[in-house]
Parts: structure tokens; C-alpha cells; sequence
């Protein structure tokens, strides 16, 4: 469970970049909602006011810059615009539709979390609370509170136990851990270096509160998932 967790909507008409965008915000905490079309993003808008709304610049019919002028008129919504366009004049009309951020395609998807995170806390004034059961996460400080007990983690052992607090009781496969904790799943040795993180973890859970460590299941073949029942 994710308390106050923000919500974004996520505007591609690509559903590779769907992917991208709304797994980087899923790791970090973020609740989100995805569309193919601004038109289905700004019906949706009227029933529900997100957080934050990362929006793709191409898109078929109501062009992202279309899209950011109506949201920026009518709501205080923080806007973030993608585009594979890196030319000066994509940069200008974003800032023109008065956009709060622009990032260019390709780009690194943490990068794009930690940009999502500062808008929502800049509009908000307060960071993300990231909790399941005993455990309670601080993304500005890498500690995993264990009932009430700080704990202290590596960055790395961080990003690994958000993934799994974000989603308790569901299995994440092996590579889905290594791109939470490492941004990559091809480095050789990565299923070990990922065992040993999860060992770390399990031994710090556990000297905080007797059991925590357990919590922390592993599914043969497959992965690691929370267990808080």
C-alpha cells in the first residue's frame, strides 16, 4: 500500500514508452494512469485532478503543447514534457505552454523519477510516504522505518525494497529487481549481486525488529515478493 501516494498521468502514444515511464514512477512510489491520446487523458481529467502529468509532445490529434496550454489554464497541475525532438524551438513552445520541465527522449528513467518526485513535492511541500505494514520508507534519506525503528540502507538495498514495498504480496522477477536497484539486468554475476543485496537487507530487517527479515520471500525461479500478512 502506498499512503498519499501521488498520482500521474501518463500521455504516450507509444506503448514502449508507457512502459518506461510509468515502471520508473511505479519503483519510486507513484500511482499512475496511462492514455494514448490527450483527449483521453483531458476527459479523464475531468473526474479526477492528478498530481503531476508527463506528457509525450507528438501525439495524434491534440498535440502535447495543446494539451499542457489547457491543463495550465483551468489547474495547477505540474506538467513534464517528453519529446524525441531535441531542437530549440520544441524547447521554447514547452516552456510557452509553460510546461515545468522538459526532458528529451532517450533518457535515463531515474532521471525521470527523481524530476517527477521534485515537481510533486515542490507542489505539495512534502515528500513521498511509501509504507506496507511494519515497514515505512523515507526517499529522501534511504531508511526503511521498521516499526518505528530506523534502519539505515545502501542506495542500492533502498531502490530494491521500495520495489518490493510498492507492491506487497506480488513476485518481482529477478530482472525487474536488478532494473529497480541497478538500472540494468545484463551485468554479469547480477542474479548473485542480487541475492547478496536481498541477504543485507533480510539481516537488517531482522536486527530491527525480530521477523521483519522474513518478510522478505523468495519464489523459487522467479524472484522475491513482500509477504505482510
Amino acid at each position: 500500500m502506498v499512503v498519499d501516494a501521488p498520482l500521474v498521468f501518463v500521455v504516450d502514444d507509444e506503448p514502449a514508452m508507457l512502459d518506461i515511464v510509468t515502471f520508473a514512477l511505479e519503483t519510486q512510489g507513484f500511482m499512475y494512469q496511462s492514455f494514448r491520446s490527450a483527449e483521453a487523458a483531458w476527459t479523464a481529467m475531468r473526474n479526477t485532478t492528478p498530481d503531476l502529468v508527463v506528457l509525450d509532445v507528438m501525439l495524434p490529434g491534440v498535440s502535447g503543447i495543446t494539451m499542457c496550454r489547457r491543463i495550465k489554464a483551468s489547474t495547477q497541475v505540474p506538467v513534464i514534457l517528453l519529446t524525441a525532438k531535441g531542437e530549440s524551438a520544441d524547447r521554447i513552445a514547452g516552456l510557452e505552454a509553460d510546461a515545468d520541465d522538459y526532458i528529451v527522449k532517450p533518457f535515463h528513467p531515474r532521471e525521470l523519477a527523481l524530476r517527477a518526485q521534485r515537481l510533486v513535492r515542490r507542489q505539495s511541500g512534502s515528500g513521498l510516504a511509501i509504507a506496507a505494514g511494519p515497514f515505512a520508507l523515507d526517499p529522501a534519506g534511504d531508511n526503511v522505518m521498521v516499526n518505528s525503528v530506523r534502519v539505515p540502507l545502501t542506495p542500492n538495498e533502498f531502490k530494491v525494497m521500495t520495489a518490493l514495498v510498492s507492491q506487497p504480496g506480488k513476485t518481482l522477477v529477478f530482472d525487474r529487481l536488478l532494473l529497480a536497484g541497478w538500472r540494468e539486468t545484463d551485468r554479469l554475476g547480477g542474479r548473485q549481486m542480487l541475492k547478496t543485496a536481498v541477504y543485507r537487507l533480510r539481516h537488517k530487517l531482522e536486527s530491527a525488529a525480530p521477523g521483519a527479515g522474513e518478510c522478505i520471500e523468495s519464489v523459487r525461479g522467479s524472484g522475491y515478493r513482500l509477504n505482510i500478512d
